[in-house]
């Protein structure tokens, strides 16, 4: 669509982060000008954040790396491609033919959407040269989730806001991390959902509806002391549980020990709180958990805490109907994945991680990878490649990573800016953003329970010499001889390839700027395949986690460094630290360049409750120093009675001396998972 400024407007999406919202983008003499969001985008549906709005400053930031550079004599020297990819073919070559191709790894992070081509690009190529190592942000986000709802269902269902009488956010704050859903919510509310909020703070949907101020860290026994009410008031699914469930019987006797009464002792919540939050999810016709993208995953106990979601849903009959979690089909995208039969590190200490039943997982558990570069063992890892990730920054134990860094032969990273984990690189890369390439905007089917799915458009040229990570991972396949397997020119072709799976084509979607629907959601829990687990039933008991030596049932476990646990910890540091809070202008460490953010969220800032600040003499906007057995970071105070008493919120992402991940460390990892535990820490404060 072209106005008579000659300003030209394109339907496309924004990748900033794994919302991919539809947006309108305006670009004049071949510059993007503005970006609005686009009404009719049935996900995001005219909503647009700060992040979004400021796309024009991210994608022209004269922070942009804009060529190949290598580290010489300690400084960053520009280089062209061809001496880059030299480089890295034959110092790959060389510890492949010394060491063995296991000894170079791979990693890719979120840049926003977790972006389908580079992971199938970094994945088809460590194959080509016969590395397992091949790690994802999934080593400590979101596949949490997946796991425990795959054990219970066999599948992966998706809520259903949009129809739900009752919805718990539980540790879940949309304003701040999900813009769309908040306004869906917020939407919902004007016709009469039922809402309850479980978390240590108030967020601004806790003031529509029922809020329960929990004690970080301990869900799980929340959850169960809710499956106790219900069970015990036989207001559970009578038919539904009969019908389509295994474990029943041993889940029963399992909650008899998580009274209402013990357990309001153990979260700091009332017993009379426990009882009408769980009658009002038992009792309405199509009830949703939307869970926090972390905040319940990254516990000693995580895995369970989303077990046990899984389980309360199942009770209820919350499984394939309107408004409870449904099966939402996922888009089928051609496999670029080529076989290697070593495993990954970190699959013999996490087997589940690694292999489900028959599916196995692409990626080792990264939290390992540390430990393995400093030890060099079982074997060296002496090169790194990193594709749109941070993890000096985003990691744990941030120290203990950057020496491991600094340890590797050869780190290459590639991405737009300069970031923490690109500063300690031998050679850094300069990548497209989204605008400047063709590519998919599909995952809404696996976030946001939609078949729906766009192309994400070219509509602005790369800066310097920026190229799309495909591209990268193909020319350097061919100069190391793996031509064959990296057939492709263009973006387009790519599109095309990938596309192959489905019955759609980049011809489609081109024709429909606007997006296409794949599917429909399923609200049948006797069509086929709504349960796939081995027994053919949804498992409230798994056979599979008992035979993994894990529990079949969730249980509760207490954080590691809480009071109760360690108590000569907590005389030492207190207070319990959260770490990973969100807010709507950064997406993890990006974006805090650009100004128009940055005069918004100025500062990392640590949430205390009035009183407790009261208590170290603080006062709000006082610089603190926040203290763990790990370290410290210096932050600004920002009190609030939204907090729970002797709780401190601190923000996610910010770099060096104010970065959480200096606070927290990898030794503490969930059993089943390898997730590490980065919330509900002891901590201390005091003023600077």
């Amino acid at each position: 669509m072209t106005n008579q400024t000659n300003e030209t407007m394109h339907k496309t999406v924004c990748m900033l982060c794994f919302q991919v919202c539809g947006i309108n983008a305006c670009v004049q003499d071949g510059k993007l000008t503005r970006v609005e969001p686009m009404p009719e985008h049935p996900f995001s549906r005219g909503v647009l954040c700060p992040r979004g709005e400021c796309l024009a400053s991210y994608v022209y930031s004269p922070d942009r790396i804009l060529h190949p550079m290598m580290k010489k004599n300690g400084k960053f020297t520009r280089i062209s491609w061809d001496e880059a990819l030299d480089a890295i073919a034959k110092k790959l070559q060389q510890i492949k033919n010394e060491d063995r191709a296991h000894s170079a790894a791979f990693s890719v992070g979120s840049i926003g959407a977790e972006n389908i081509v580079i992971s199938a690009f970094a994945q088809r190529f460590r194959g080509a040269f016969g590395s397992p190592n091949y790690f994802s942000i999934e080593a400590h986000c979101f596949r949490t989730r997946i796991m425990a709802r795959l054990l219970t269902f066999g599948t992966y269902p998706l809520e259903d806001p949009d129809n739900s009488e009752c919805i718990i956010l539980w540790g879940h704050n949309p304003d701040a991390s999900e813009p769309p859903l908040a306004a869906r919510i917020y939407k919902a509310l004007d016709r009469g959902l039922k809402l309850i909020v479980i978390d240590p703070k108030r967020i601004p949907l806790a003031k529509k509806g029922k809020f329960i101020q929990i004690r970080p860290g301990t869900d799980a026994a929340l959850a169960l002391a809710t499956m106790n009410v219900i069970i015990n008031e036989g207001i559970y699914n009578k038919e539904f549980v009969e019908k389509y469930t295994l474990g029943f019987d041993k889940l029963k006797e399992h909650v008899k020990d998580y009274l209402p009464e013990k357990v309001a002792e153990i979260c700091g919540v009332s017993a009379d709180d426990i009882r009408e939050i769980s009658r009002t999810f038992a009792k309405a016709k199509g009830a949703s958990i939307i869970q926090g993208i972390n905040a319940l995953d990254q516990h000693i106990n995580g895995f369970q805490n989303s077990r046990a979601l899984a389980i309360l849903h199942a009770i209820t009959g919350n499984y394939d109907v309107p408004g409870g979690w449904a099966f939402n089909p996922f888009m089928r995208l051609t496999d670029l994945r080529l076989p290697v039969e070593e495993e990954p590190i970190g699959a013999d200490q996490f087997p589940l991680f690694r292999r489900l039943w028959n599916m196995a997982a692409p990626y080792g558990q990264q939290m390992a990878l540390p430990d393995v570069i400093l030890s060099g063992k079982p074997y060296p890892i002496r090169a790194m490649i990193i594709n749109g990730g941070n993890p000096a920054a985003s990691w744990p134990d941030s120290e203990k990573l950057k020496k491991a860094f600094t340890k590797l032969e050869m780190l290459v990273v590639m991405d737009l800016f300069m970031s923490q984990t690109a500063e300690l690189a031998h050679i850094v890369l300069p990548a497209c953003s989204s605008l400047e390439m063709v590519g998919l905007a599909y995952n809404y089917g696996l976030t946001g329970g939609m078949p729906f799915v766009m192309l994400n458009r070219k509509i602005i040229e790369p800066p310097g010499e920026s190229w799309p990570d495909w591209k990268f991972y193909s020319e350097l396949g061919r100069r190391m001889g793996y031509g064959e397997y990296f057939p492709w020119n263009s973006d387009e072709e790519v599109v095309e390839h990938l596309l192959k799976a489905s019955k759609i084509t980049l011809k489609d979607l081109e024709e429909h700027p606007e997006g296409i629907w794949y599917g429909e959601r399923c609200y049948d829990i006797r069509a086929k395949n709504q349960v796939r687990t081995p027994s053919g039933k949804i498992e409230l008991y798994s056979q599979t986690l008992a035979d993994a030596g894990y529990d079949p049932i969730p249980i509760y476990k207490e954080p590691t460094r809480s009071s109760v646990k360690s108590p000569e910890l907590a005389k030492k540091f207190p207070l319990i630290l959260n770490t990973g809070a969100r807010i709507q202008e950064y997406t993890h460490w990006q974006m805090r360049h650009i100004p128009e953010l940055r005069k918004l969220a100025p500062d990392p800032v640590a949430e205390i409750h009035p009183d407790t600040a009261s208590q170290y003499g603080i006062g709000d906007a006082d610089m603190i120093l926040v203290e763990t057995k790990k370290g410290q970071i210096r932050v600004k105070v920002k009190t609030t009675e939204d907090i729970m008493p002797g709780v401190v919120n601190v923000l996610h992402g910010w770099a060096e001396e104010l970065n959480e991940n200096v606070l927290t460390d990898i030794e503490a990892q969930d059993p089943v998972t390898g997730y590490p535990e980065l919330r509900a820490l002891a901590c201390r404060i005091k003023k600077v």
